[in-house]
């Protein structure tokens, strides 16, 4: 593939550096429809290097990605249908305020798979692990979704069958590690997974297992906070384990969570690298379905009771304050399910 420096004429008329400049600053939803001009424009946007540097010159920015339940359709009488679950995709952009629903699975594109577990990796989502929204049966599919083309890959299928597992990308590594097999049985073991090389590598274990566990990335580790054991089921613990990926090595840090609660839809990160929990933060939020941290906001979506309406925040915590921008949602679901965030 040619550099993104040897690439010339981009816009006719233009010099080389000023035509990559204004390529440059496209929003990453146009790239589909840009990389139709020419073969020298697609080859140059759907890049890894070009994705460089967009992030490197400032013009990639973090979005929030949702697992919403979608609205059941009705019969011609008006009767509701009756039917399994169906989940799919919102994404909300805070540059540009705006919500949109990431097009479905080829593999299943009336539904999402059941309880998948998401991150992201230079500009892609990926999924993986899932229940099959069919049959349930737990499967090992991976898919990446890739923002700037607007289309989905199945790849590499994960090396063993986990459902409710802790997940992270560091450096276009996704680190999963944790959950409970298709018997329930609670997990400590590790695995690394090349988004690029589409490779899976196996880690060390963990110190115990962990179910239900929630991942977070601080620097250069990737975190396991909080889990029960099999027999302990719903008993969520203080711990967390920390890798270290340069050195493959786990560490284990004592009384990190405090909240007795499961931290996937609520943990934060506060001063000085403290785990806290969404819930105890605003009364707004006392339920918390999911939160996304965006740099300096952070997307909350939650209600201030179980069964109330929900609500979509973006929150900014300065000096022990908390600034709170409610937003207008369109998405066309009524309930968030999970979240992760991207840079697109």
């Amino acid at each position: 593939m040619a550099s993104v420096d040897s690439l010339s004429d981009l816009i006719p008329g233009l010099p080389e550096e000023i035509g990559l400049e204004c390529l440059t600053q496209f929003h990453y939803s146009t790239h589909p429809i840009a990389s139709g001009v020419c073969r020298r424009w697609q080859k140059l946007l759907q890049s890894r290097e070009f994705y460089h540097r967009r992030k490197r010159t400032g013009y990639t920015h973090k979005v929030a990605c949702l697992v919403q339940l979608l609205k059941s359709g009705n019969y011609p009488d008006g009767s509701k249908q009756v039917c399994p679950p169906r989940y799919g995709i919102t994404v909300f952009d805070p540059v540009r305020g705006t919500w949109d629903r990431v097009d479905p699975f080829p593999k299943h594109p009336d539904r999402l798979p059941l309880f998948c577990q998401r991150t992201s990796s230079e500009g892609k989502l990926v999924v993986m692990g899932r229940w099959d929204p069919t049959s349930y049966d737990p499967v090992k599919d991976v898919f990446v979704y890739k923002f700037t083309s607007q289309r989905w890959r199945q790849r590499k299928q994960m090396p063993e069958t986990r459902s409710f597992f802790a997940a992270g990308e560091l450096g276009g590594r996704v680190i999963v590690a944790g959950g409970h097999d298709e018997n329930k049985n609670a997990l400590s073991k590790a695995w690394e997974y090349n988004v690029n090389r589409d490779k899976w590598t196996k880690l060390t274990q963990m110190s115990q297992k962990r179910d239900e566990c929630q991942g977070i990335v601080m620097g250069s580790k990737f975190w396991v906070v909080s889990r029960y054991r099999t027999e302990n089921q719903g008993g969520f613990e203080k711990s967390v384990e920390v890798i270290n990926v340069e050195t493959g090595k786990w560490s284990r840090v004592e009384a990190a969570w405090k909240a007795s609660q499961s931290p996937r839809s609520c943990v934060g990160v506060g001063k000085e690298k403290k785990l806290f929990s969404w819930t105890n933060r605003d009364p707004a939020v006392r339920v918390a379905e999911c939160t996304v941290p965006l740099g300096e906001w952070t997307f909350v979506c939650g209600s201030a009771y179980q069964g109330g309406p929900q609500g979509f925040f973006l929150v900014n915590e300065q000096k022990g304050k908390f600034r709170t921008k409610r937003l207008a949602s369109r998405a066309r679901s009524p309930r968030a399910q999970f979240n992760w965030v991207y840079l697109v």
